[in-house]
């Protein structure tokens, strides 16, 4: 595995397009698993943080005496807890891709053992899967409905 690039001043962090920049070589070194690491924590923490301000926004609903508002707020609330419980499996892929980080096994795909690829994992941090192996999962899905 390689490590950090000598240019790069010891402690600052990469950007996406020194990522994007760096040679096919460098691939998961320690400066990127360093950039996804951090990247992956600001996603668990904004998740954690969402969470907390539903709980408090659903702990301080007001009775509202007409059925119109009413049903607003309920469907509100509906939507907000609907928004939460995808953030929350978010929450459990990001965690796993920070425990992937840790195995030594982030940014590989799981089916085939190759490169997810940098322009990948920027778009989608959790991915597991490189792009042809994901677009054969679908496919499969789509054929079979497994």
């Amino acid at each position: 595995m390689a490590t950090k690039s000598s240019t790069r001043a010891p402690g600052k962090p990469l950007t996406e397009k020194e990522l994007l920049a760096m040679p096919e070589k460098d691939y998961m070194n320690d400066a990127q698993l360093a950039f996804f690491r951090e990247r992956l924590h600001q996603l668990e923490h904004e998740i954690l943080t969402n969470a907390g301000a539903t709980t408090e926004n659903l702990r301080e609903t007001q009775y509202v005496p007409d059925p119109a508002d009413r049903a607003t707020i309920e469907e509100e609330h509906a939507l907000e807890l609907r928004t939460r419980d995808r953030e929350r499996k978010l929450l459990k892929k990001v965690q796993q891709s920070i425990a992937r980080i840790d195995a030594g096994e982030y940014g590989w795909c799981e089916e085939t053992g190759e490169p997810i690829g940098i322009p990948r994992l920027l778009a989608r941090p959790t991915a597991t899967l490189s792009l042809e192996a994901q677009e054969r999962r679908e496919m499969r899905q789509k054929l079979y409905g497994d």
